[in-house]
């Protein structure tokens, strides 16, 4: 049974064969988020990518067992071992329970995956319903003679590991570059302390006393560290060994370096076989980042309030936006990339509308079964989604050609054509009809609500016109005047 994939994999840095350990079952992993405030653009990439190769892989009538994690705990500011921890922060400025934080913002998370028609993993776990299996591993580590407890904390011995491992073997960093740069008086540094080396990092925290989250364990009562909980509830759910794990770029070091020295010690083996990684989401060419205020949230573009958008864009437009980019090359985030993709998309909906009622003839002036032949080798040449696009635009040249009787396809040809196209426009890609036009819908009764008010400045009927901006101001809706006219922005 042949995948027909390839997958380029970090830790060999090269596109290899996709052979799963026991076909035809397949297992893949994906790092969630860290529930402690709304999903920005960056959770959006990973999750579109890994629900590409998950409908794929279901197509091609795999078993598959998709893991997506929720990280509820043991994630500290600054993502060290030191700190506060980041849902605990949220709590305490709110005064309300860590919990309350994980669970809106858990939603939040589902509501935005779900109207860019992401499909729910198989499991969807949570660290802090895997403290038991994150205990054993510690207790196995230190078995093992890789963890070490300090000051009720423990600690996995790095140095220790490397001497027989190779700790930066998916990240390419060297062992000796991480001990050197380091510095001479590295420990010193703030809450380096109870480290044998400041490479070493917890598997347990004991709590501070200000601390919210805390469970009790053989060593203090404390929380697990951040790494330790993708290997637990990996090998839980996948076994000692699997075939596929995923994150963005910025999880490859520490956090997956980290996980597979956890798992190696624990299971005996390397624990998984393909690793994966979607690379960043840039804003006009920066990096987005909090500092520089260009941090957009999946629900302010969906709604169009934030300074950097024109005006809103709907679920199906930023999928069609993800999907024309390499999932491993940086994709740059600007209006007009937005506006390309939703016309681009839309393109491909009125394609489909067609279809159904294409004129047959008895000869065809295309190819379907190459044209068909080479979507399956493009989706299958490391998820290629900008190749099947520029494939299915193609397509659809020929199908408003064929409409409009300037080319001929024969009726079973056709039969191809469309179970073809609906495979990978809806099935494999994971695009749907939307509503028609939502933005449409408002933008035109803003621009009758907009003539009204303009009418009345014309008529001198100063009351009529500032009751509309008010009115509009008060609901979240800015009236923009200038020479050119009135716009609108929404808040």
């Amino acid at each position: 049974m042949s995948t027909g994939l390839k997958l380029y994999n970090t830790l060999t840095k090269k596109l290899e064969d996709f052979k799963p350990i026991n076909p035809p079952f397949v297992g893949m992993y994906l790092c969630g988020p860290t529930v402690y405030g709304d999903p920005h653009l960056g959770h959006s990439r990973g999750a579109v990518m890994m629900d590409v190769l998950f409908r794929y892989l279901t197509h091609k009538d795999y078993k598959v067992r998709y893991v997506r994690n929720i990280t509820d705990v043991g994630h500290l500011v600054g993502d060290g071992d030191e700190g506060e921890d980041k849902i605990g922060k949220i709590a305490k400025l709110n005064v309300i329970e860590p919990m309350e934080v994980v669970q809106v913002y858990t939603n939040a998370y589902h509501d935005a995956l779900s109207q860019m028609n992401v499909l729910p993993p198989s499991i969807e776990p949570r660290a802090s319903g895997h403290i038991l299996e994150q205990i054993e591993m510690i207790e196995e580590i230190i078995a093992e003679g890789f963890g070490y407890e300090s000051n009720g904390s423990v600690y996995f011995d790095v140095l220790k590991y490397a001497e027989s491992n190779d700790y930066g073997k998916l990240s390419g960093r060297k062992i000796e570059d991480l001990i050197a740069g380091a510095g001479e008086d590295r420990r010193n540094l703030e809450g380096q302390e109870e480290k044998r080396n400041p490479n070493d990092f917890a598997l347990w925290k004991k709590a501070a006393p200000e601390h919210l989250m805390r469970w009790n364990s053989p060593w203090s009562a404390g929380f697990p560290g951040w790494h330790l909980e993708c290997s637990a509830m990996g090998r839980k759910y996948l076994g000692d060994q699997f075939d596929i794990h995923a994150g963005g770029m910025d999880l490859l070091f520490p956090h997956h370096e980290s996980e597979i020295a956890q798992s190696t010690v624990c299971n005996h083996k390397s624990p998984v076989n393909y690793w994966i990684h979607n690379n960043m989401i840039t804003i006009n060419g920066q990096k987005m980042a909090k500092s520089l205020s260009n941090g957009v949230l999946i629900k302010e573009l969906f709604i169009g309030n934030h300074n950097l958008l024109e005006r809103a864009y709907s679920p199906m437009t930023l999928r069609f936006f993800l999907l024309q980019a390499h999932y491993r090359s940086t994709l740059d985030f600007s209006n007009e990339a937005l506006q390309a993709a939703e016309k681009g998309f839309k393109r491909l909906m009125n394609a489909t509308h067609k279809l159904e009622n294409l004129p047959s003839s008895k000869s065809s002036d295309i190819d379907v079964n190459t044209w068909k032949d080479k979507l399956y080798v493009q989706i299958g040449e490391d998820i290629g989604t900008p190749q099947v696009v520029a494939t299915l635009f193609e397509a659809a040249k020929w199908i408003n050609e064929i409409d409009a009787k300037k080319l001929k396809i024969t009726s079973e040809d056709k039969v191809i054509l469309e179970s073809t196209f609906n495979t990978f426009v809806f099935d494999i890609l994971g695009l749907k009809e939307e509503s028609e036009g939502n933005t449409e819908k408002m933008d035109a009764v803003m621009q009758l609500v907009l003539d009204i008010r303009s009418n009345a400045k014309s008529n001198k009927d100063w009351a009529t016109a500032d009751k509309i901006r008010d009115d509009l101001n008060a609901a979240g809706i800015e009236i923009m005047d200038s020479k050119e006219g009135s716009s609108y922005k929404i808040k």
